[in-house]
Parts: structure tokens; sequence; C-alpha cells
């Protein structure tokens, strides 16, 4: 078992990194050409096998804050993706049953995000707040899955302004997993807290742009 743990450990390892890098490259520079989309594919699947790595190797530990960075990556990742093939929702095109099951799936580990949190916080367990936290995010998210497979959409490119999103929201959960691990100097809570603190502007950012343009095409 310590055998098969090292194994998935530095696969794990191998793969954030290099998504980290990845997706460092794809925040910093033009979005929607050649590069954004050949660099983008190194990303999505960087962050695929670590969040299996970090799953698999959180039920053989049995840790939960590994496993909360790797169902949320996991589902921001491949959620992210896919709306980049639901483009036309708005004009009839239904979501696959695959997307259903991931959306659905992920209210069910939100939801137990929330319910253990409020147990930890309860007894007076502080990180019991990061579970409320992840599981209330993960929540609005669905919800807003749900909300847009049944067509309720109001502005065209929903598909773009998601998966802008998510991928930041990816990227922000491997930055918190390297922060967490090599912490020494900050408060447990900080750690997990603060990239999405100091990157979640960037995700208002350029929603609100492509929100913009599209209401402007509309007209």
């Amino acid at each position: 078992m310590e055998f098969e743990f090292k194994i998935l450990l530095i696969v794990h390892i191998i793969a954030g990194f290099l998504g980290l890098f990845t997706g460092t490259i794809n925040i910093i520079r033009r979005k929607g050409d050649k590069i954004h989309r050949q660099v983008g594919k190194y990303f999505y699947y960087s962050m695929i096998i670590n969040a299996i790595a970090g799953f698999l190797m959180s039920l053989m530990k049995q840790n939960i804050f590994l496993l909360i960075i790797a169902v949320f990556s996991f589902y921001m990742t491949i959620s992210g993706q896919r709306f980049l093939s639901l483009k036309r929702i708005n004009k009839g095109q239904s979501p696959k049953i695959r997307d259903w099951i991931l959306s659905i799936s992920m209210v069910g580990f939100a939801s137990w995000f929330v319910i253990y949190g409020l147990y930890l916080f309860a007894n007076d367990k502080k990180l019991g707040i990061v579970l409320l936290f992840f599981g209330f995010i993960s929540l609005l998210m669905t919800r807003k899955d749900i909300t847009i497979y049944k067509g309720n959409i109001k502005v065209n490119n929903y598909w773009l302004i998601i998966h802008i999103q998510r991928m930041i929201g990816s990227y922000i959960a491997a930055i918190t997993a390297l922060l967490v691990v090599n912490n020494t100097y900050l408060p447990t809570l900080v750690a997990w807290l603060l990239p999405t603190l100091i990157l979640t502007p960037l995700i208002f950012y350029w929603s609100k742009k492509y929100a913009l343009k599209s209401l402007i095409r509309r007209k």
C-alpha cells in the first residue's frame, strides 16, 4: 500500500506542477488563440490526472481535505471543458447524460461538504469553515449548471464565461493545494482561503468583460 501511495504521490506532484505551469501561461497571455488552446489541453489533462491521483490518495490515507481539493478541482476542470461543447443550449441543444451526472454528483459532494463542515464548526474545529466555503461555492456552481441545462440563459456566450470561471477555479485549487502542503508561516485557515481571495477578482473581471461583449453584440 505504501508503494502504491508513493507512486500516486509522484504522479500527483508532477501533474500538479504541470497544471500550475500551463495554467499560469494561459492566465497571463491572450485568450482564445492557437497557443491558448494547445496549452489549455495540457492544463486540462494535468489537472484531471492530479485530481484522480489526489482522490485515490485521500481514500488511502482518509485525508478529508485532500479529498476536497481533488473533488473540487476535478469538477471545475471537467465542467469548464464540457461547456465548450454546450454552446447551443439557448438554441435547443440538450446536455448529455454525463453532464447531468457530473453536476448531480457534485451536488452530493457539496451537500456532504456543508453537512460535515457544520459538524466540525459546531465542535470548534475551524477547518469546518473550509468545508463550508467549498461546499457553498460548489452548490452555487451546480445550481448554475442546472439552470443553464434547463435553458435559462441570460447571455449568448454563457459557455465561454463559465469555461473561464471554472478553469481559473481549477487553477486556484492547484495553488491552494501547493500552499497548504508547503505552508509553514500562515495560519491554516488563511492558507486554505488566501488563493481564492486573491484570484477571484480575475474571475469577476473576465466574466463581466465577456458578458458585456455578448450584450453589445445582441444589441
